[in-house]
Formats: structure tokens, sequence, C-alpha cells
């Protein structure tokens, strides 16, 4: 199985499982994992997954049910953000 790292920010931060250290966690998934399937695996509201970087590279709403993550791929979500 591939292990990746999931990265959650702020309130996504909730839904961190345990073990996860400031908002962060190396897990095994297996091959055919998607973006979608690893943040349904953590009980995350896709809803509010507004950015979705997988390497550094912003993956679209359309895209993540099909992007799918190798060994040491880097998952990164936030929610969205209202600032003033």
């Amino acid at each position: 199985m591939p292990k990746v790292n999931v990265k959650l920010f702020a309130s996504l931060r909730n839904f961190m499982p345990e073990g996860a250290r400031n908002g962060e966690v190396s897990m095994d998934c297996p091959d055919d994992h998607s973006v979608t399937s690893i943040l349904t695996g953590l009980n995350v509201p896709l809803e509010k997954c507004h950015l979705v970087v997988v390497n550094g590279v912003f993956i679209p709403p359309p895209e993540r049910a099909s992007t799918q993550l190798s060994e040491g791929d880097t998952l990164a979500v936030w929610p969205p953000v209202a600032g003033g």
C-alpha cells in the first residue's frame, strides 16, 4: 500500500485521525484511492474542501474523484476562509 501525507488546515483539522500532529498525518492507502475517497474516508465534508492541492498542484472539484495518489504524494486541503 502506498503511504501518502495528508494535511488539513483550519477547521478541517478536526477530522484528522488519531496520531496526527499539527494537522498532518502519513497514512497507508490502497493503490486505487482518489482524493475524494481519502477525504470521505476521514469523514471530511466535501463541500468544506475549498482548496485542494496534491504536491503543490491545485485539483479542481470535477477532477478530485479521478485524481489518484501515489507513494509519497502530499494532499493538502483548506476550507473556505473569510476575512476582513
